[in-house]
């Protein structure tokens, strides 16, 4: 503590003057043992304190931090500025710092669990802090997302406590790579490439190491770069037809993941031929454009939107949304409203939005080929029918369209998905692919990976909407417009490339 240092000279003048002190038993500052009178023995008292003022610490914070080290203690106090170095447990810390006369900064070396003593080196000798700073250990508390590729590239977040001074993580032993120290509870790394099964995480520093068992697990898929693995296999009963779960898990991609840039959930489509081109329903019959039918290949696995993307998703990109649903109604809550598919978005439009995600849109093979999900008829599977219909009058369970759509978008995912887990293929919003369409490419495109017309007008769309009939639902359907065109029944589905 810092010695009291009176206004001697007040003291002096008293008794030089012969001023009359205070009545016994009352106080004042200049009563320095406390008997009510200011006379000789606080003068005694003042000559016994002659000289330079002690340094003395007032209060350090925080009160304690990770046993690796890495604590920034705030030391304040008087005459700490004249200091030249602080101690913790009498090791010299780092990063020492004066910030005022009152106030200086240090970095806590690593200790021994417990309290350690806080001292301020100064030259006038060495001042000990009346309480210690106290070390504690370092822990991981949780490991997001806890699964990940094999093939590494997963972002994870390691929340914890008293991470101060974490220099280094490891995955199952192996580095990580982009460790960033967000706060002393959280730090950030890329995992590097392992092997499947579960792994502990470290945290490393120069002199200690803090670890989670069990805290990763490499899935047995590759995740791309640019996702979060959500499901790493096929799920059973979503995915009810087990040759094409055995298609996604022959890719060694995850079927089901996150894009980081847009957020949006993602499911892979493995490749495959199938029939493209008419399929009527019992109501209506294919047009001209939707013939011949002829076999496609895709060579190679893509993913695809589980759902349209939705005005939130495309605000958080973007800035702004174009959409005219943008109101409640009866049928959507406010609560809900962002959930609607993006609308009144031209094909323009959305070049923009996938040149800041990397996204792209899917062709019009793809789109279908995903529809379809292995059936040939005018409507995709759903619950109870897992070949698929062309009776129209089912067309409600998997499709807002003019018969329940109450003239307006839904929530995406409000229907029954098909057989790859996606909805909304049929009806909300039509959805723009990436082709130029021309009504007379199914008789000389070509039969692998076919991408539409090199030159034309219109862009494709597929799939129907809000407003339209059971027939503009069907998976053959095709439909188009301008590329520059917007109308609140134009949508889309993003596509990516593993």
């Amino acid at each position: 503590m810092r010695p009291n240092r009176p206004f001697g000279w007040i003291v002096i003048a008293a008794l030089s003057f012969g001023l009359v002190p205070v009545a016994f038993g009352q106080s004042c500052r200049e009563d320095l043992n406390g008997d009510g009178v200011v006379d000789s023995p606080d003068l005694a008292l003042l000559l016994a304190a002659w000289g330079p003022c002690l340094v003395s610490i007032d209060s350090f914070t925080p009160p304690q931090g990770a046993s690796l080290g890495g604590t920034t203690l705030t030391i304040t106090g008087f005459g700490v500025g004249t200091a030249t170095g602080v101690t913790v447990g009498g090791v010299a810390c780092t990063g020492f710092t004066v910030l005022s006369s009152s106030s200086v900064l240090a970095v806590t070396p690593p200790g021994a669990i417990g309290p350690a003593a806080v001292a301020v080196v100064t030259p006038q000798g060495t001042i000990t802090a009346a309480t210690p700073f106290q070390y504690v250990q370092a822990s991981i508390l949780a490991v997001t997302p806890p699964t990940g590729g094999y093939n590494g590239g997963t972002a994870i977040t390691i929340t914890g406590n008293h991470l101060n001074g974490v220099t280094g993580v490891r995955v199952g032993g192996v580095p990580a790579t982009n460790v960033v120290r967000i706060d002393s509870n959280t730090v950030t790394a890329v995992t590097p490439p392992g092997s499947v099964g579960t792994v502990a995480v470290t945290i490393t520093t120069a002199k200690g190491t803090a670890t989670a068992a069990g805290a990763f697990t490499y899935a047995p898929v590759n995740v791309p770069g640019w996702a979060t693995l959500l499901e790493a296999m096929p799920d059973p009963a979503v995915v009810t037809d087990a040759s094409r779960r055995q298609g996604i898990e022959a890719t060694g991609f995850a079927w089901r993941v996150r894009d980081d840039a847009s957020q949006i959930e993602m499911v892979l489509v493995p490749p495959g031929t199938f029939n493209m081109g008419c399929s009527a329903s019992n109501q209506y019959n294919c047009e001209s454009g939707e013939i011949p039918v002829h076999a496609v290949t895709l060579t190679a696995p893509f993913y695809i939107g589980r759902y349209e993307v939705t005005q939130a998703q495309w605000t958080a990109v973007m800035g702004s949304n174009p959409s005219g649903f943008t109101n409640a109604s009866g049928q959507v809550p406010a609560g809900q409203v962002p959930l609607r598919p993006v609308e009144r978005v031209s094909w323009n439009m959305i070049q923009a939005f996938n040149a800041a995600t990397g996204l792209r849109l899917p062709t019009e093979a793809e789109w279908e080929y995903a529809y379809r999900s292995g059936t040939t008829t005018a409507f995709h599977p759903f619950s109870g029918h897992p070949s698929g219909t062309n009776d129209d009058t089912l067309v409600g369970n998997i499709a807002w369209f003019t018969s329940n759509s109450n003239s307006q978008t839904r929530p995406v995912g409000g229907r029954q998905a098909n057989a790859l887990g996606l909805h909304d293929m049929s009806g909300n919003v039509s959805e723009w692919v990436e082709d130029i369409y021309d009504g007379t490419y199914y008789a000389w495109s070509p039969p692998v990976n076919p991408a539409g017309p090199v030159s034309g007008s219109v862009r494709g769309l597929r799939g129907g909407s809000w407003i339209s009939n059971s027939g503009q639902c069907r998976s053959s359907l095709r439909g188009s417009g301008t590329a520059s065109q917007v109308n609140n029944n134009f949508g889309f589905r993003a596509a990516r490339t593993p």
